[in-house]
């Protein structure tokens, strides 16, 4: 009895020692398939065949890409000064300076930057006809003196903001 009690034990303990071992392989088959699809995936459409090759070829795309954010970043820069460059604000003040003549014919047209600085277009009309005037404009100010409907044009386009 004391011998059979041996052999069952050696029985046993072999099997389960097969058991740890196919389960074990089972486990180390599993890991080496899913290393394998994510070596195939880092390697997927590049030309080194080695993982320093794509280490350098991954290094050189990288320094590209700064590269280009730079790029973007001075165009990004020069697009935003020429905005602020740009007219943004604009206003249109109708009136009639006459009374004798009919309609708001006559009008005022403020042109401005985002410094308030621009031009501002005035036309009268009268029965001779229409006469044109131009104004440089600076910060709200200009040098020639400013009818009160061309400062109403300015003040007008002041409050609009793009």
């Amino acid at each position: 009895m004391n011998n059979l009690f041996t052999q069952d034990y050696f029985f046993y303990s072999l099997i389960a020692l097969l058991a740890i071992l196919v389960v074990s392989n089972i486990f180390l088959h599993w890991r080496f398939l899913n290393t394998s699809k994510k070596l195939k995936i880092f390697f997927a459409g590049k030309k080194a065949s080695d993982l320093e090759g794509v280490l350098f070829e991954e290094i050189k795309r990288l320094k590209q890409a700064e590269s280009n954010i730079e790029s973007l970043i001075e165009s990004s820069e020069f697009l935003k000064k020429m905005a602020e460059k740009s007219i943004q604000k604009i206003a249109v003040i109708r009136f009639n300076p006459f009374r004798k003549t009919g309609g708001d014919q006559s009008f005022s047209i403020a042109l401005l930057d985002s410094s308030d600085s621009g031009l501002i277009v005035s036309a009268l009309y009268t029965q001779q006809g229409t006469r044109i005037y131009c104004k440089p404009i600076k910060n709200s100010q200009s040098e020639y003196p400013l009818s009160k409907e061309e400062l109403k044009a300015i003040e007008k386009a002041k409050l609009k903001s793009t």
